[in-house]
Formats: structure tokens, C-alpha cells, sequence
């Protein structure tokens, strides 16, 4: 099993040339080709400065004369960055093309500074929210429908393909794959303001029948799983909490009356890896330490801190979310 840690965590940020999949394969040798070629380039300068410095006087004369300077600096660029652009974009329009029937669509929207993802049905209508997260099965290409909500943000999964941008009022497409079940990192790749920087997600990804099973549970509404870490008595005071608080004003949780479309939905917030868009693994502690002070941990992020909660209150909504499997 191929996995890599979230965004944030050890191991970031993951490996850029080291594809785990066929549509992240052609971006590797597009990459190859242009260091190749840059460092081809490079010689060839250096040879010329070398000789035009130090060589024999005949060779110094040749560098110098017209005729290489047409070749070299006109007629060799043009052929090799023409050959280039051709076959970067016959890449790219291979990866990039519009759903074809059958296709498994998800839509990611990028907002400041976090995603949202939707997952979308043969008809192109979402059946299953979330956020920050996005899960795929293996073996089987997978197309993003890319979209902004604010400003210009770039979806970027480097094991699994090349980054696309994002454009406000603009629907871009991405195909990924995964040949291996595991857990790859992505990160925003255009600068989006305040913290650009720590705007990041993972792409899950299941053999296809655990994805089947996963996918099943995500369109189900709400339901608070009891453990020794989140007692009923708890996970209710924590419900309690997060309705007096005003927290369904921004955040949805299906099967109950939290409706709000500003922030992610939470509605299975328990089950996702990390918090605060990649920045944060997922558990109690972080959660209640997120919800305290989210703005001491990501400065600058759309969700207001909470200081006047007491250490009860935060333990008992941290209970209460992480307990939403």
C-alpha cells in the first residue's frame, strides 16, 4: 500500500516525480523532458562563452558571426520550443478533456482557503458532500470539474497528475488515477492571499469495492458513533454546544437542523484525516484546539475562534464532531 502522511504532517510536501498512476506518467516525462532540455541548453550556452572567452581566435570569430547567431538564436529556439508547446499541449488535452459518459465525475471548489468537494451523479448532480477530502477507487480515472468560488486557486495532486487552475466564473477538468490503494497529498499550487500556504487536502484512495462501502456511508445523514472517547452523555452535551453556538449558521450536518453553506459540510467530519484543509490530523485534541483558536493556528481563515467556550464545552463539540463517522 502506497501511503504518504496529509498536508502539514511528517513527510510533507509528498514526492513530485514519483507517479503513482497513468495520468501523473506523462507529466513526469514532460518535466524530464523540459530539465533535459534546459540543461541541453545551458551546455551549449556555456560551450559558446567558453570559446568566445578563451577559444582560438578562428573560433571566436565563428561564434561571432552571423550566421550562428541566426541559427542559434532565432532559428534553434523557435524549432525547439514550437516541438515543446506541441507536445505539452497534446499532453495536457489528454488529461484536461471534458467528461465522457460513464465517466466518475467529483466536483472541487476552491474557496479561501479550503475545498469543497462534491461528488456527482451520471446526471452531473451532487449526492455526497464534503470537504478538504476527496476519495476515489483505484484503477478507474476519475475526472475533477474544477472551480472557483472567490479568487484563483490551483488543485494540484503531484503523484497523481498535474496541477490545474481554478478561475472564478470558469469550469476547468482534471483526470486522475490511482493504481494503488493510499493516501496522496495535494496541495494549492497558485497563490490565493492569507494562508495560500497551508491550503492543502489528501486524495484517498480505496480498492473499489471499499470505496462502494465508503460511498454508501457518506450519503447517509448524520449519526454519532459512542465510544470510550465520546460517551452519549458527552457526544449530547456536545450537540447541545454546537446548536447554542450558532455553528449550523455557517456548517451543514445532514439529519439535523445545522444548514448553513458557508463552511464545510461536517456532516461525517469524524471519519476525514485531517483538519483545517490538511493542516491538522483528526482528532479530539486538534479538533477542540481548531475550534478555540483556529485563527492562532491558521491565521487568517474564514472560521471565527471560539475563546468563551469553556474546556468542558470544547471537549464535549470535539467529542460530538469526531464521533460523526
Amino acid at each position: 500500500m502506497t501511503t504518504e502522511t496529509a498536508p502539514g504532517l511528517s513527510g510533507w510536501p509528498p514526492p513530485v516525480l514519483d507517479p503513482a498512476g497513468p495520468f501523473a506518467g506523462p507529466i513526469q516525462v514532460v518535466a524530464w523532458v523540459l530539465f533535459v532540455m534546459a540543461a541541453v541548453v545551458l551546455a551549449i550556452v556555456l560551450l559558446a562563452l567558453g570559446v568566445a572567452l578563451f577559444g582560438p581566435r578562428k573560433w571566436k570569430r565563428r561564434v561571432g558571426g552571423e550566421r550562428l547567431v541566426w541559427i542559434g538564436g532565432l532559428a534553434f529556439p523557435v524549432v525547439v520550443l514550437s516541438g515543446l508547446l506541441i507536445y505539452g499541449l497534446a499532453t495536457g488535452a489528454r488529461v484536461a478533456a471534458e467528461p465522457k459518459p460513464g465517466e466518475m465525475r467529483v466536483r472541487v471548489t476552491g474557496e479561501m482557503w479550503w475545498w469543497r468537494v462534491a461528488y456527482l451523479d451520471a446526471d452531473g448532480r451532487e449526492v455526497v458532500q464534503d470537504a478538504n477530502e476527496v476519495h476515489i477507487p483505484t484503477g478507474q480515472t476519475v475526472v475533477f470539474e474544477l472551480e472557483s468560488a472567490d479568487v484563483i486557486h490551483s488543485f494540484w495532486v503531484p503523484r497523481l497528475g498535474g496541477k490545474v487552475d481554478m478561475i472564478p466564473g470558469r469550469r476547468n477538468f482534471l483526470r486522475l488515477q490511482a493504481d494503488a490503494p493510499g493516501t496522496y497529498g495535494g496541495q494549492c499550487a497558485e497563490y490565493c492571499g492569507g494562508p495560500h500556504a497551508l491550503m492543502g487536502l489528501v486524495v484517498v484512495a480505496h480498492d473499489p469495492r471499499a470505496y462502494a462501502a465508503w460511498r454508501a456511508r457518506q450519503a447517509q445523514a448524520a449519526t454519532a458513533v459512542v465510544s470510550a472517547q465520546a460517551p452519549l452523555a458527552l457526544i449530547d452535551q456536545g450537540r447541545a454546544v454546537f446548536a447554542a453556538s450558532g455553528c449550523g449558521a455557517c456548517h451543514t450536518i445532514r439529519g439535523t437542523e445545522a444548514n448553513g453553506l458557508a463552511g464545510p459540510d461536517l456532516t461525517h467530519v469524524g471519519s476525514r484525516q485531517t483538519l483545517g484543509a490538511g493542516i491538522l490530523p483528526n482528532n479530539q485534541g486538534t479538533m477542540a484546539g481548531w475550534i478555540s483558536d483556529s485563527q492562532g493556528i491558521k491565521p487568517g481563515n474564514r472560521m471565527p475562534s471560539y475563546p468563551v467556550l469553556t474546556g468542558q464545552d470544547l471537549r464535549a463539540v470535539a467529542a460530538y464532531l469526531e464521533s460523526l463517522k
